[in-house]
């Protein structure tokens, strides 16, 4: 009988109230903030133009998220920290902002007249606290999760799928109400297709952009020594978004149809493409850290010599887990997928103690994930016996 021992566990035994209790708080959290949002949003609209809204929102999304998931192939980060930051998004910081922001709106009526207080609250209190609601997830990530959080692409992944997650909230919310108002609209009145054309088709990734400043201010004060680089740099990044945001609010709201087009073309795009090729670069480096890193593997007979071109690219790796999987079967490939990973998170770890940018609990972690690392080459191996002994056993075919 084969005995395999248990996976090593990254962060050692870890209380029930962390593994229980926050999970479910959290998830009623998350639920009742959900519910929430679908009554107000439903009592706002009625039911068929929510599901009209939803039908309209669910479009967009879907690129949104699977451009992020894309940016996150070197370390993918875990699947349920991933779904969490779209879930803030969509349900805790929508409800925070909504009460907010109407406050705001309301405050705004009183003391500027009647019809005002939406400018207010899409110019000021929207960025500030919409801005301050999804990046909070991020900083959470930081503080509690520091293990998960490796650099600039981390920082852009997590705000970016918290801010994909409150845009697709917002859109059923925008899409309902311009199909109750206009229906799908006509020459005279734009409706629903109109809302989806400039929200869904020019600007879906609007508020990915907004929040990522924050995720690159957090990864960047993640990557450093410098105390005050640590402060400033989150900061800064905070401070870019809410600039960001209010300019194109302010666009959208006060300003013209010119307007509008001036600020998405001389502003939005070039940043959104300046953001592109900072996250290009952090792939090319993230790929050199990892190829730096494997020698050393080697002669710790962590990884055989023959992997390591293999290992140095995410082609390579791709190809690999497919050759696997066709000789060895999916779960083999699975396994192959979990060593890659850990191979990765190892030369992440190793390259921040070089920078000496990782706590004192560094060298704990760094004996964890070798074990995690000899731990999957092992399953990867057992998996690719098993699925041979399989091969050989099975009955020749005529």
């Amino acid at each position: 009988m084969n005995v395999t021992s248990p996976r090593p566990s990254l962060h050692g035994h870890t209380p029930r109230r962390l593994t229980v209790l926050l999970p479910v708080a959290a998830a009623v959290l998350l639920a009742g903030c959900g519910l929430v949002l679908l009554a107000v949003s439903t009592a706002e609209v009625g039911l068929v133009a929510e599901l009209v809204g939803v039908a309209g929102a669910l479009l967009p999304v879907g690129p949104v998220v699977a451009a992020f998931l894309w940016v996150d192939r070197w370390e993918p980060e875990p699947a349920k920290l991933l779904l969490l930051a779209f879930a803030w998004g969509a349900c805790v910081a929508t409800v925070t902002a909504l009460l907010i922001n109407n406050t705001a709106e309301a405050v705004g009526d009183l003391l500027l007249g009647k019809g005002n207080g939406d400018k207010l609250s899409a110019v000021l209190s929207a960025p500030l606290f919409e801005e301050a609601a999804k990046g909070a997830f991020v900083v959470g990530i930081l503080i509690w999760l520091r293990h998960e959080f490796d650099g600039v692409i981390d920082g852009i992944v997590y705000a970016g799928l918290c801010a994909a997650g409150f845009a697709f909230t917002e859109n059923i919310y925008y899409f309902g109400r311009a199909f109750a108002e206009h229906g799908f609209g006509d020459s005279t009145n734009p409706g629903v297709l109109m809302a989806f054309v400039l929200r869904g088709v020019l600007a879906p990734f609007t508020h990915p952009l907004f929040t990522a400043m924050i995720g690159i201010g957090m990864g960047v004060a993640v990557g450093t020594r410098d105390k005050r680089v640590r402060v400033l740099a989150p900061l800064a990044g905070y401070l870019a978004a809410v600039v960001l945001h209010a300019l194109w609010n302010a666009a959208a709201t006060l300003g013209t149809a010119n307007t509008f087009l001036n600020v998405y073309f001389l502003v939005m795009v070039p940043i959104f493409v300046a953001v592109v090729m900072l996250v290009n670069w952090h792939r090319k480096r993230e790929q050199r850290i990892v190829a730096e890193a494997l020698p050393r593997m080697v002669d710790e007979e962590l990884v055989v010599p023959s992997e390591v071109d293999l290992l140095a690219s995410l082609k390579g790796r791709r190809q690999w887990r497919s050759a696997v999987r066709k000789e060895s079967g999916s779960a083999a490939a699975r396994a192959v997928h979990g060593y890659q990973s850990a191979v990765t998170e190892l030369a992440f770890l190793r390259h921040k103690i070089a920078r000496g940018t990782t706590g004192e609990e560094a060298a704990v972690h760094q004996r964890k994930l070798v074990a995690v690392v000899v731990a999957h080459r092992a399953r990867a191996v057992r998996a690719a016996a098993r699925a041979a002994e399989k091969d050989q056993g099975a009955p020749a075919t005529p």
